[in-house]
């Protein structure tokens, strides 16, 4: 279930601001006339850094795979890859609003290239020892899937406690990702703010 925590976007104009509401475990969506609305799921879905699972089928495709992972290039690129669908709850607003935090160092993002060509990627903001993961695209067939891999192994190798995925999918699942309580979720939290990680 996702409950409505906050209303309106009074909160992206603050990056502080903004930086505390996910540090609570909320996150912005706008709707399809641009309004944007904090929410606050009661069951959280996550993936632990130091026991996520590489799908044995996706491990076997790897190395046939012309993919280069780099990080932190193409922000606004990623972000404007992940809006081009039908329906999106990304709005200039919330895009302005990561790019003053991207100025604070809290939002990064994993890219997959080909051939020096941008095909896959996903973003999101880091507090502490959380990831919070926002939105993720592919233009090439397994492109999220090997960004969102070497996220995690990135994730782990800096010692980073939770990265939270917001919604199951079949996608996360293959990769670990698990549905837990609030009270468990908060713990991670808690767990993670005592980490002085950095991406």
């Amino acid at each position: 279930m996702i409950t409505q925590e906050f209303s309106g976007a009074d909160f992206l104009r603050d990056p502080e601001q903004m930086l505390s509401l996910y540090a609570r475990g909320a996150f912005p969506m706008a709707d399809e006339d641009g309004a944007v609305d904090w929410y606050f799921p009661k069951i959280r879905t996550i993936i632990s850094p130091d026991k996520y699972n590489i799908p044995r089928s996706f491990r076997k495709s790897i190395s046939q795979l012309n993919f280069e992972v780099r990080i932190d290039t193409q922000f606004l690129s990623v972000v404007r890859a992940c809006t081009d669908r039908s329906e999106t709850w990304i709005s200039e607003e919330i895009i302005e609003a990561y790019l003053r935090l991207e100025k604070l160092g809290h939002v990064h993002t994993v890219e997959t290239w080909s051939n020096n060509y941008l095909v896959g990627g996903l973003y999101g903001i880091t507090y502490h020892g959380a990831f919070f993961g926002e939105s993720m695209f592919s233009r090439v067939s397994q492109a999220s899937k090997f960004a969102l891999m070497k996220l995690l192994e990135h994730l782990n190798e800096k010692k980073f406690i939770l990265l939270d995925v917001q919604f199951m999918t079949e996608h996360l699942r293959m990769f670990g990702a698990k549905e837990i309580t609030f009270e468990e979720y908060n713990s991670l939290l808690q767990k993670s703010y005592n980490q002085d990680c950095r991406f």
